[in-house]
């Protein structure tokens, strides 16, 4: 099982999942802004994966709406099978990993300043696994949404490379790739750190303890 959870699973072996998306409440715990879309009109959205789900979201909803935070959620997103279970997921059989959806207000925080909250929060250069979750769904990935997303992503990875490599660690092994499907991911998930639902509850994710450089792109 370790084995087959820290490898990419071929698309002819993903499990089948299923049509029916995974129901969840409309209104963000925390933020007490919409889930689901619609959103408003000019929001932006990322979708990014930096381990556990659990502690990722919290650190973009922290961010808070007085940052231009209009919501995030969990879900899967980067595999194969539709509408997975998080125990699907789990099994590596499906290939998808554990992302944060976030919507934002661009004129409030740009798509690069997202970024430098995912840059920093995580380890981007440990393959697939985060710290002692070990697994293709705890890889680092950034799935965008068009071109210019696309061009930002790389820029940040770049300028943000030569730092991790003066402070000891390895090439980014973050997946750039285009968004095809972002499955929310089961209700017990969402926002599943808040203060409502699990306060003291296990967080795996930890930054490396240097600073994206985002003043180079735009």
């Amino acid at each position: 099982m370790f084995g087959r959870k820290a490898t990419m699973v071929d698309p002819a072996r993903a499990l089948p999942g299923r049509d029916t998306p995974m129901p969840v409440h409309a209104v963000h715990t925390v933020l007490g802004t919409p889930l689901t879309p619609p959103y408003p009109e000019g929001s932006g959205i990322a979708d990014v994966a930096m381990g556990c789900f659990w502690g990722a979201e919290r650190i973009f909803w922290r961010l808070g709406a007085e940052r231009g935070i209009v919501t995030t959620a969990v879900g899967y997103a980067g595999g194969y099978t539709p509408n997975p279970t998080y125990e699907e997921v789990c099994s590596g059989l499906t290939g998808h990993t554990e992302v944060v959806r976030v919507v934002f207000d661009p004129s409030r925080i740009t798509y690069p300043e997202v970024l430098k909250a995912f840059w920093e929060g995580h380890d981007p250069t440990q393959g697939l696994r985060q710290g002692n979750d070990v697994g293709s769904q705890y890889r680092s990935a950034i799935y965008y949404h068009d071109e210019a997303q696309k061009a930002v992503a790389e820029a940040t990875r770049d300028a943000f490379q030569p730092v991790l490599t003066a402070a000891g660690y390895g090439p980014i092994t973050t997946e750039i790739a285009p968004l095809k499907a972002f499955y929310f991911a089961e209700e017990y998930h969402q926002q599943y750190l808040s203060d409502a639902k699990n306060p003291n509850g296990y967080c795996g994710i930890g930054g490396t303890g240097t600073s994206c450089p985002i003043g180079v792109v735009g």
